[in-house]
């Protein structure tokens, strides 16, 4: 047998010696690998890298619809280093947090409308802004009226729980004033003028009436950030006034209702008997936008990306990204991109660029 022979065996022999070890003390070493991973998550900045800029990302990108890769709607904005999130869907308060966009840090929440899927995260989003970050302060919830009773609900809901965690934690830990949410509603007519929620420190919220009937009222928002801008359309069939809003903006974030897949289902239900989903996915197509209707609003208000989502029906495949867009791409001269949770759009000030990344990534 040659020396390089007996090298090569001896040097196999070693490898699979330590790949023996590793395997049998796999419980330590991940042990130490977990406490590696929550240091740099819990001793680095979450916005580290993101330099001053206008940023958004899907918390949630799903709809009612069941999709095990989807949360309920959720939108989160970052104006320099102030954070804010559009609608609270199911799961999207974990999101959040995957996305190193801490639900502590959250400087207040805009809903849109009541529909379920819009606020049913809202309650744990309010846990977790308070119970995560000692916040003395309700989380501020700017809505349409009806925000009042909505957060006074969720409040009662959790009266319970705000008890025991007191009682455990201590005042310090989890300050009694800074339990559930303050509402700040706002009226808007439909023929009035758009509604101008906050100015300062370079940053524009501006509200704007949609057309979601018989969901009444429902509203979108428009945040302008040091000469950057996002658009999000909140749940809405195609709206003029939605379009004024959106003139010139940096990305349009809009829901998206395909009816070509939705009649697959529509036409499966019946076959199936179950009447009441074929009645649903009848109903639903009054009140939404299709993608293509969708490009034409952000082509006509000369918007630059428009990031879809919402996404009605789910999408198991990604093959039927291409029959759920139809000819979005023909229609809109600009970017066009089927949301998906974690997407995070970056608009760095003093620039017309504008940088897509996975804030999920690192956990899929």
């Amino acid at each position: 047998m040659t020396r390089s022979r007996i090298a090569g065996l001896a040097l196999l022999g070693v490898i699979l010696t330590m790949m023996v070890m590793a395997y049998a003390f796999r419980g330590q070493i991940a042990v130490a690998a977990m406490g590696s991973l929550y240091a740099k998550a819990l001793g680095s900045d979450p916005y580290d890298g993101l330099g001053d800029g206008l940023h958004v990302g899907l918390c949630g990108s799903g709809s009612p619809m069941p999709d095990p890769t989807r949360a309920g709607p959720c939108t989160a904005v970052l104006a320099g280093r102030r954070l804010f999130v559009v609608d609270v869907g199911a799961g999207a308060q974990k999101n959040l947090a995957l996305m190193s966009l801490p639900p502590a840090n959250v400087a207040g929440v805009f809903l849109t409308h009541f529909h379920s899927d819009h606020i049913d995260g809202l309650g744990e989003l309010l846990l977790q802004h308070w119970a995560g970050g000692a916040n003395k302060a309700p989380l501020p919830v700017y809505g349409p009226a009806g925000v009042e009773t909505v957060v006074a609900g969720f409040e009662a809901a959790y009266g319970l729980d705000r008890g025991y965690r007191i009682a455990h934690h201590g005042p310090v830990v989890v300050p009694p004033s800074g339990f559930g949410g303050a509402p700040h509603a706002f009226a808007l007519d439909r023929n009035g003028p758009d509604i101008l929620l906050i100015d300062d420190g370079g940053l524009k919220v501006t509200a704007f009436p949609v057309d979601h009937r018989p969901v009444e009222p429902a509203v979108g928002y428009r945040f302008d950030y040091k000469g950057r801008s996002v658009i999000v359309s909140g749940d809405t069939a195609p709206s003029p006034r939605l379009e004024i809003a959106a003139k010139d903006a940096d990305v349009l974030v809009h829901e998206g209702l395909a009816p070509n897949l939705v009649a697959v289902q529509h036409r499966e239900a019946l076959k199936a008997g179950r009447t009441n989903l074929a009645a649903i996915t009848h109903d639903i197509l009054s009140y939404h936008t299709s993608p293509e209707a969708a490009a034409g609003i952000a082509q006509r208000a000369h918007v630059r990306y428009l990031l879809f989502t919402h996404i009605i029906p789910p999408l198991p495949l990604s093959a039927l990204e291409g029959p759920w867009l139809g000819r979005s791409r023909e229609i809109f001269s600009g970017t066009v991109r089927v949301g998906h949770d974690g997407d995070f759009l970056s608009l760095p000030v003093g620039s017309t660029e504008i940088r897509r990344s996975d804030r999920l990534k690192t956990f899929r």
